[in-house]
């Protein structure tokens, strides 16, 4: 099946993979997203917790912070192999995401709190970053912080222990944790597609200690791009995984359906839209690939336009892919007892986060033209 092509001297990026491996022979993949559903969306702290315990959770936090201090290559890697797992817990928000902005933040008591806790899974702290129809805006009042506004399209929120809470203040943006159950803290949900839930949270004159801040100003705006960008990096490593381990259900369906006598993927139509479904896996992965060797080059400019390049190609493969595969299963595939529905559900949850192909092209075009006149 195609994968990630990426140097492993050392044979770290092939034990992440087993891994996750071990870890899906343990919590499957589709029985969790199953039980999630019938929880309303929230997270099991078990699978959580064992998540944390191989350390995946702390992937990206530095040492010092009590984390494995590894990088991207290591991250991508672990992302595809979630995804082809189908293990849908919401690393992308409340590791990759949070551990971006937590490693990157001023050091101090706080950070070090943070930094154990998710190492260990006994904190959840997931970003509210998105502002709604009340923006965000932070007031100092007799030596703490009032906070009053929206944020939307929150992953996991009822599972939080602590928000990344990104404020408007007078000296500029702030980034701060907020306990989740603080007095003024309000959350309403809804359903996401692949069982999850997708939140909004409102802050109403919310009271939180000044040593609760992580960052400002413009340290805060670098931090939140940064954490974008990684982010938007592993969701494209995950919708891989998910195109890739649909197309391989898909061969091997076809293979044992047998129809007039013969397996349908005999046929020569059937074969033709495999192929297809081939190269777009194949592609999705390459362009990960450059993503991460862009990253690796530290040119800023063309890792950006690289990432979303991968996230556009990865989404719409993933996409594309899976509702294919859903077709090729028959009547079976709109079943909810047939697992490569779900593979299409997880697809399209994680098209939506950070932007769909169509946008991301589009940013990318926008970017691209100002990249290449800031080249001549």
């Amino acid at each position: 099946m195609p994968e990630l092509m990426l140097d492993d001297p050392d044979g770290t990026l092939v034990m992440l993979s087993d891994s996750v491996t071990g870890f899906a022979g343990r919590f499957p993949g589709a029985k969790a997203m199953r039980e999630r559903r019938g929880r309303g969306g929230t997270m099991d702290p078990l699978i959580w917790s064992a998540m944390a315990e191989a350390g995946w959770i702390g992937l990206l936090l530095p040492q010092e912070c009590g984390g494995a201090g590894l990088g991207l290559r290591e991250q991508t890697v672990l992302s595809e192999a979630l995804g082809r797992a189908l293990i849908a817990e919401p690393t992308g928000a409340a590791s990759v995401f949070a551990a971006t902005l937590v490693g990157g933040a001023s050091p101090g008591a706080e950070r070090s709190r943070l930094a154990a806790g998710m190492t260990s899974g006994e904190i959840i702290a997931v970003p509210a970053w998105t502002s709604g129809a009340k923006p965000m805006t932070a007031r100092s009042v007799n030596g703490s912080i009032l906070l009053s506004g929206e944020m939307r399209f929150v992953d996991a929120a009822r599972s939080a222990t602590d928000f990344l809470v990104v404020a408007q203040s007078a000296d500029g943006v702030i980034l701060l944790s907020v306990a989740a159950d603080a007095p003024g803290v309000a959350i309403s949900e809804r359903a996401g597609v692949d069982g999850g839930a997708l939140a909004t949270i409102s802050f109403s004159d919310c009271a939180v200690p000044a040593d609760r801040v992580l960052s400002r100003a413009n340290r805060c705006e670098d931090l939140l791009r940064r954490a974008i960008l990684h982010t938007r990096l592993a969701l494209a490593a995950e919708l891989t995984g998910v195109a890739s381990k649909a197309l391989e259900l898909t061969i091997a369906y076809t293979s044992d359906r047998v129809q007039f006598g013969k397996p349908i993927a005999s046929f020569q139509a059937i074969q033709h839209r495999l192929v297809d479904m081939w190269i777009e896996a194949d592609f999705a992965a390459a362009a990960v690939v450059n993503a991460v060797d862009a990253l690796q080059a530290k040119d800023d400019d063309a890792a950006e336009l690289a990432v979303l390049a991968a996230k556009a190609r990865a989404g719409e493969a993933a996409f594309s892919i899976c509702r294919r595969a859903v077709h090729l299963h028959g009547a079976m595939g709109y079943t909810d007892e047939c697992d490569i529905g779900l593979y299409l559900k997880r697809a399209i949850n994680l098209n939506a986060m950070l932007g769909q192909p169509e946008q991301l092209r589009l940013e990318f075009v926008e970017r691209e033209s100002g990249y290449g006149r800031g080249r001549t």
